[in-house]
């Protein structure tokens, strides 16, 4: 099976999109063991650069996401997942995606596009 080339990088950048919506829900990384673990298991595992470990999405919150489908780039250096968020909330601040903060083009202010899912302290404790 061909894929990402894991071998021109250790990280590549991987969009999740929601499979029926079509909205983007966020911007991850994967390494090698995150893609391997995410096709055997079926749902999204990714490698958190902060932790410096996999992240297997959804393990304190609940909100998975189930691999609907897979793409990669020409240059086989970016995946594009499409998935089943499950939970509603793929962003840790409880939204449903984490770009929810518009920038106004005009005048350069910020507007929040949309309501949080969950309240992040009373999920992550922090």
């Amino acid at each position: 099976m061909s894929g990402p080339n894991f071998e021109k990088m250790d990280l590549i950048p991987v969009i999740a999109q929601d499979d029926e919506s079509g909205d983007v829900l966020m911007l991850a990384y994967m390494n090698e063991e995150a893609w391997q673990e995410t096709l055997a298991s079926g749902r999204v595992v990714y490698y958190s650069r902060s932790r410096q470990k996999l992240w297997r999405k959804g393990e304190e919150s609940g909100n998975v996401q189930e691999l609907k489908s897979v793409f990669y780039d020409c240059d086989a250096d970016t995946l594009l997942v499409r998935v089943n968020q499950i939970g509603g909330a793929a962003c840790h601040e409880g939204y449903r995606s984490c770009f929810f903060r518009k920038i106004d083009l005009a005048t350069g202010e910020v507007e929040v596009i949309g309501e949080r899912v969950f309240d992040p302290k009373e999920v992550y404790g922090k």
